[in-house]
């Protein structure tokens, strides 16, 4: 397996799932999203699986500043890979399967 996690240190189910990792002695890749985002490709490749709407979170007061509920489909993409604070997180990578948000019950199925 090569897990990759990307979140937030403040994001509480960011640490709940390094935390479930850990306990299984799984090893992976930590990214801090909003420091360092998401590499174009990576992004296409859990957009892929998971699709676009599941990626941004409609919460976060960024949203609401950068009027993403107002911009066209091809700007809000644009606009969410400038800005990893839209992102929701955590983001569960292993190989090409993807997860959003905590959910151990999908990731058992990968060991």
């Amino acid at each position: 397996m090569n897990i990759q996690i990307f979140g937030s240190s403040k994001c509480f189910d960011t640490k709940k799932a390094q935390r479930w990792f850990k306990e299984r002695r799984i090893k992976f890749q930590y990214v801090d999203l909003p420091s360092k985002g998401l590499s174009p490709r990576e992004y296409q490749s859990v957009k892929q699986k998971i699709g676009f709407e599941a990626l941004v979170n409609t919460k976060c007061r960024a949203y609401e500043d950068l009027y993403m509920a107002y911009v066209t489909p091809a700007a809000r993409e644009e606009k969410l890979l400038e800005n990893p604070v839209l992102f929701q997180t955590p983001i569960v990578r292993n190989g090409k399967e993807a997860t959003v948000g905590y959910h151990p019950e999908i990731w058992e199925k990968w060991e």
